[in-house]
């Protein structure tokens, strides 16, 4: 009985280790980005695409954002707990305005990548606070060079050429393994991005996506569900 008290005080703790090395609250929190919608990260042969799915309740007017712009060459996607996303995304969007009046040049994507998981970071190590339950994609163009990155809320970063995170993230990451090719054209990456979203969910819609690219020509440009629809990729 004794024991048993022990592991429930590392389960319910935010900053313990328990015996083993294990952060539950950590864990706890990376299950709840299953459970999150899927989002999928691409780049391109001339850019970043950014797509995520979001299903608005008949009676609801409008669903939260999933995917955000940060600044003219960089945006963010997440997955989790939505009310995290808005805080995180506000940071970043701060985070974005100080660079540009301190050093009067946009964020480079990896240092915004990098603040964020910082971020995330620091709330698995204080006590009376919880991890973040999200996860977040963040991608932008940089000198002409792309850049995706991935961060999960034990707050590790990782780069990707294409990821997926929240529910159906594995399946998502198989089709990759397959079909994804460096380089691909822009309406080709619209074109993978949609068919293994609809490997996830049968039923989607262009009115549940909300899709974004970033290149040097348009910078951030989110993609309305009518152009997806003329775009003859699967709808």
């Amino acid at each position: 009985m004794q024991l048993g008290n022990q592991n429930m005080q590392y389960d319910r703790a935010k900053t313990i280790f328990s015996p083993d090395g294990r952060l539950f609250q950590v864990e706890y929190a990376r299950e709840a980005v299953k459970k999150g919608s899927t989002s999928i990260g691409m780049t391109y042969k001339n850019g970043v695409l950014l797509i995520a799915t979001r299903k608005t309740p008949k009676l609801q007017a409008r669903n939260p954002e999933k995917v955000f712009k940060v600044d003219n060459h960089l945006g963010v996607c997440t997955s989790g707990l939505v009310a995290d996303g808005r805080v995180l995304v506000d940071e970043a969007r701060e985070k974005a305005q100080q660079n540009r009046m301190t050093f009067g040049e946009p964020i480079t994507v990896q240092s915004q990548a990098k603040f964020l998981a910082d971020i995330k970071q620091r709330f698995t190590q204080y006590g009376g606070v919880r991890p973040f339950g999200l996860a977040m994609l963040t991608g932008g163009i940089e000198n002409g060079e792309t850049e995706l990155y991935q961060s999960d809320p034990s707050g590790i970063l990782k780069e990707w050429k294409a990821v997926a995170i929240g529910r159906g993230s594995e399946k998502v990451m198989d089709m990759f393994e397959e079909e994804y090719e460096e380089d691909m054209e822009e309406h080709d990456v619209i074109d993978l991005a949609v068919k293994v979203l609809k490997e996830v969910d049968e039923e989607l819609e262009a009115e549940n996506i909300e899709l974004c690219l970033i290149n040097e020509e348009d910078m951030f440009r989110r993609i309305t569900p009518e152009e997806l629809e003329d775009m003859d990729v699967g709808f």
